[in-house]
């Protein structure tokens, strides 16, 4: 009988072995993606930042500049577009040119010059 026993000993000390190695390895994939998931929200964080100091750059533009930019026109990594919805109106918005999605848009007033035409 104390055989048996030292057999069944034997047998949960492998299967709690396998039990704990299957837990470690999920461990070390979860912290291997959440590493990934950090790189790239840095990244992506560091992309909308350098678009915000592009746009903050566009909004010092003057109406003439802007009525110059009308449209879509590749800017470096970017998609600026330029949209002037009312006479006193401009939208503009940037996108990432190679995925095609918007990163930020925003509406800037340019009163009209009197007497220009």
């Amino acid at each position: 009988m104390t055989r048996v026993r030292q057999g069944v000993v034997l047998l949960e000390a492998i299967v709690a072995l396998t039990i704990l190695a299957i837990a470690g390895g999920a461990v070390v994939v979860l912290a291997t993606d959440s590493a990934r998931a950090i790189a790239r929200a840095a990244a992506a964080d560091e992309a909308t930042r350098r678009a915000s100091a592009f746009l903050d750059a566009v909004a010092l533009w003057p109406r003439a500049d802007l009525d110059r930019h009308l449209g879509a026109r590749p800017e470096g990594e970017w998609q600026l577009i330029v949209d002037r919805p009312t006479p006193t109106l401009y939208t503009v918005t940037l996108a990432d040119s190679g995925e095609s999605r918007f990163l930020l848009r925003t509406t800037l007033y340019r009163a009209e010059v009197k007497g220009a035409q």
